[in-house]
């Protein structure tokens, strides 16, 4: 298994237990902040210095970079919510946006190994 797989499956997998968390609530709005950001470094620092000339590969990583943010945002307006709906509503939203940064990182990893299995 290459290189590109084993951080891609390591990213999947935290974005699959946070995912698992948030749909349990089982957070702290402070621990889920930091949780991102942990995931944001770990994107930037581990997976965009891989070079490659995929420009599939180009293109889903700018994508789970933008859902990255995204989902910081949507821990912000998750943070502020003063109803339970409202927060309920976000949590969904985050929830989603898990689903297609995981659902990216299984693309990925199926172009590189077509026969990886989705969870």
């Amino acid at each position: 298994m290459s290189l590109n797989c084993e951080k891609y499956q390591a990213l999947a997998k935290l974005l699959v237990q946070l995912r698992s968390d948030v749909s349990a609530g089982e957070f702290d709005k402070t621990q889920l902040r930091q949780c991102v950001a942990d995931l944001q470094q770990l994107f930037q620092r581990e997976i965009v210095p891989l070079a490659t000339a995929d420009s599939k590969e180009l293109s889903y990583q700018t994508e789970i970079s933008k859902q990255l943010r995204l989902l910081e945002i949507d821990i912000t307006f998750f943070q502020g919510a003063r109803q339970a709906a409202t927060a309920k509503t976000r949590l969904q939203t985050m929830s989603d946006r898990l689903t297609t940064l995981i659902q990216y990182c299984h693309a990925i990893l199926q172009q590189e190994t077509p026969e990886v299995s989705e969870d």
